[in-house]
């Protein structure tokens, strides 16, 4: 017997509803923006350098990953309301978890405990809020809830500079602990009578295990590569044969399994491959550069961490603007051209960004950030919208599922390779500096010192200056190097969106 839809929740009852999932999205999107600019304090608070630091940011992203594709499995065998009440108070004791930790191995464990239980939470809480509206105002509804993940960018990093620099970064979990408690009550409150049927489904064990097992030991080879000499060390090698066995196992195990936890023959379809391949690209670009800003205005050019998120809170005031627009011109606008108006723009931004020098102010850091709000609001949906593109409904959630496993995998996956791009590419500027310098005798290093030696420095104090002179540019070169490849990846991406067939979406 098919199970009958409850029917839309109303008046304050909707009211409600609408903000505790709302408030669930935007605390675990806030989580995951409100950290970047915490990093250095917390590699500096636990004794890690900057480049270990980032796992804090990568190990929540691909345990975050990997649980996104059990959401269906387990909505089913536990139901959709106690699942989505469950993980927001696991996530809240996560976070206590995350503040309490002493050492930067606690605080990763803790991180990725926190990044499984947050997995269904976003997929549950848009499936709630869907089934609180009607069909006719569905449309408000998610607008609601994509506002959620667009405000959450520009109040996290300002929110989690003026906690570190004033409190301490522990409380950037803490606060998630009033927030967590009081969602979970009132989604139990509204949502219990809701509660979805009980079905005893079978759960792919062995491709899970595989999945965890191959993108795990891919992140920790990419997170330790930088610091291990790579290939040079043994247990690199060693995590790059597992990693590459046990996916090429994935593959082949999930296209026989009656069960798969991934389906693949959503590859079969051009669209789908096209627009999850290029929005991962793009979502891993975007993510790496959101982190590499912090790191480098605040180990580099001096910003307290308040000031630092300053620099990245605009990217989304454009975007909650252009939102609704863009959601009307895709009745009317072919998909991709939309991708490469978004593409020319992130290309535009990366390219202002590459032209950064230690003398850069505020102002100027700040404005390709607030322009990257309009690549972002053209960038996200528009491609969503094209990898499920004449894809029937029933596998409409599958394909989002998978799409949203890669997706954050590559953010976690380009937050490692553009840090380890980003500290080769100052090593080799920082030779290059150090050798047109020379030697004591050479005019440039002469006349630093001499201007140095005149500000009433001793010896010792201008090798100091002159060392942390010499960081500062080799470091803001290699970032605008990485800036520069990111403007030249997202041009030749662009030809990529245009492989893909002419999508098909509704008038409406």
């Amino acid at each position: 017997m098919a199970e009958t839809a409850p029917a839309p929740l109303s008046g304050m009852a909707r009211v409600l509803g609408t903000t505790v999932v709302s408030c669930a999205t935007f605390m675990i999107v806030l989580d995951s923006a409100i950290a970047n600019v915490s990093v250095p304090a917390i590699a500096g608070d636990l004794g890690a350098s900057p480049s270990q630091g980032t796992w804090v940011i990568t190990s929540f992203g691909v345990a975050n990953a990997v649980a996104v594709p059990l959401t269906g499995w387990l909505a089913q065998r536990i139901g959709v309301v106690r699942l989505f009440v469950g993980s927001l108070l696991l996530f809240t004791l996560a976070s206590v978890l995350c503040g309490l930790a002493g050492t930067l191995t606690q605080l990763v464990m803790a991180r990725v405990f926190q990044g499984l239980v947050a997995g269904p939470m976003m997929p549950l809480a848009q499936t709630l809020l869907m089934s609180s509206y009607p069909p006719a105002r569905l449309s408000s509804a998610l607008a609601i809830w994509s506002m959620t993940t667009l405000v959450a960018p520009i109040v996290g990093p300002v929110l989690g500079g003026w906690i570190t620099d004033h409190i301490g970064w522990p409380w950037i979990f803490f606060i998630n602990i009033p927030v967590g408690l009081v969602a979970a009550l009132l989604a139990w409150t509204i949502y219990a009578p809701r509660e979805t049927a009980i079905r005893r489904v079978p759960i792919d064990a062995i491709g899970l295990a595989l999945l965890v097992l191959g993108v795990g030991a891919f992140q920790v080879m990419l997170d330790l590569g930088k610091d291990a000499a790579w290939f040079e060390s043994q247990r690199i090698v060693v995590l790059a044969v597992v990693s590459l066995v046990a996916l090429l196992f994935f593959l082949a195990w999930e296209l026989t399994e009656a069960h798969p936890v991934v389906d693949l023959t959503l590859l079969a379809r051009r669209n789908f491959v096209v627009g999850t391949a290029v929005q991962s690209m793009a979502y891993g670009l975007y993510v790496g550069s959101v982190l590499l800003m912090p790191l480098w205005l605040q180990h580099y050019m001096g910003y307290s961490a308040t000031d630092a998120g300053l620099t990245m809170a605009p990217v989304g005031l454009l975007a909650i603007v252009l939102l609704p627009w863009v959601a009307r011109l895709m009745t009317r606008v072919d998909l991709r051209w939309l991708t490469t108006f978004a593409f020319c723009v992130f290309a535009l931004v990366f390219q202002m960004r590459a032209d950064f020098t230690p003398q850069a102010d505020l102002a100027t850091l700040m404005w390709p950030t607030l322009v990257q709000g309009i690549a972002v609001a053209f960038f996200f949906t528009p491609l969503t919208a094209l990898s499920v593109s004449g894809l029937p409904p029933q596998r409409i959630p599958q394909a989002a599922g998978l799409s949203n496993f890669v997706r954050i995998s590559a953010g976690s996956f380009g937050v490692s390779l553009i840090t380890t791009l980003w500290e080769h590419r100052a090593v080799v500027h920082r030779a290059r500096l150090t050798e047109r310098l020379g030697d004591r005798e050479s005019p440039a290093l002469a006349d630093a010192w001499a201007r140095l030696a005149g500000a009433g420095l001793d010896d010792g104090q201008v090798l100091a200056q002159l060392e942390r002179m010499l960081s500062m540019q080799a470091h803001t070169r290699a970032a605008d190097d990485v800036f520069l490849l990111a403007s030249w990846i997202f041009v030749a991406m662009i030809p990529l969106v245009w492989w893909a067939r002419p999508p098909r979406v509704a008038r409406g």
